[in-house]
């Protein structure tokens, strides 16, 4: 992968998905000489992580630089008290990468002044290199840099553009949040399976590997889910006669609409 931008790429916040995407970075051939990181407490294993990779490590925002991309991976409370400092690593060719959920891009903008931004939301498997990230661009982000913006989030997986901020509340909604969803769905199924007579450690091993693997099946098929769906339902079958009632007018569908409304609901309040 190849970094280019009018600086270097700083990155602030090696938290959990801060450090995801530091080592999805260096992974794909970013220079560790291209990276900053700004971090006043990152762990020993990050710590190690940038030394060997030549990157430079500071606990706050280093004199006389000025990003080229300014990545920050803070989470959403932190912003007021991060942004005022990071003001001197802006400059007219930096733009600002968020992947804090609920910060709109006028949160950069009032304090930055008019940049170029990009407002991103990544989902927890980022930290394996199997995650979505929803994003998008202001009007200040010239289609080069979007491109090299967009390199920078496929390290942990595909990149889906919108073209409404707004849009992004949806996106934090649906994949975002989803994670949690299927977790849960996991925790159903197992516990639907002790009451159906499985011990308990059982019915969650079978669980935890018939979603993961179905997920599997879904990442390398080129078939629509509804299509996989139906290769493994048998009319009259078992299969057939759970969906009859998962597919119930009262049945997942609604309780979906409803779930991912109120997350959408809570992000949208989040925004401001």
């Amino acid at each position: 992968m190849v970094y280019k931008a009018s600086g270097p790429l700083v990155l602030v916040g090696a938290g959990n998905m801060g450090g995801a995407m530091l080592t999805g970075w260096l992974k794909k051939g970013v220079p560790g000489s291209q990276v900053i990181v700004v971090d006043p407490r990152p762990s020993d294993a990050m710590r190690t992580t940038i030394a060997e990779a030549g990157a430079l490590h500071s606990e706050s925002a280093p004199e006389g630089v000025t990003a080229g991309i300014l990545f920050v991976a803070v989470k959403p409370q932190l912003m007021d008290s991060v942004l005022p400092a990071l003001k001197s690593l802006v400059g007219p060719s930096t733009v600002v990468v968020s992947i804090a959920a609920g910060t709109t891009i006028s949160t950069f903008t009032s304090y930055f002044g008019d940049v170029a931004a990009v407002r991103a939301m990544p989902n927890t498997p980022a930290m394996v290199s199997r995650g979505v990230t929803g994003a998008y661009a202001n009007a200040a982000v010239t289609p080069a840099l979007k491109s090299v913006v967009d390199g920078l989030l496929k390290v942990s997986g595909p990149v889906e553009w919108v073209d409404a901020e707004s849009d992004i509340d949806a996106v934090t909604a649906v994949s975002g949040s989803g994670p949690a969803y299927v977790f849960y769905l996991v925790e159903c199924m197992a516990e639907a399976g002790r009451k159906a007579g499985l011990p308990a450690d059982v019915a969650m091993r079978l669980a935890r590997e018939t979603v993961a693997g179905a997920g599997e099946l879904l990442h390398q098929a080129t078939e629509e889910a509804s299509r996989l769906r139906q290769n493994v339902t048998s009319p009259g079958g078992t299969t057939a006669a759970a969906l009859s009632v998962l597919m119930a007018e009262d049945g997942m569908q609604p309780l979906f609409d409803k779930a991912v409304a109120a997350a959408k609901k809570r992000a949208e309040e989040l925004a401001g």
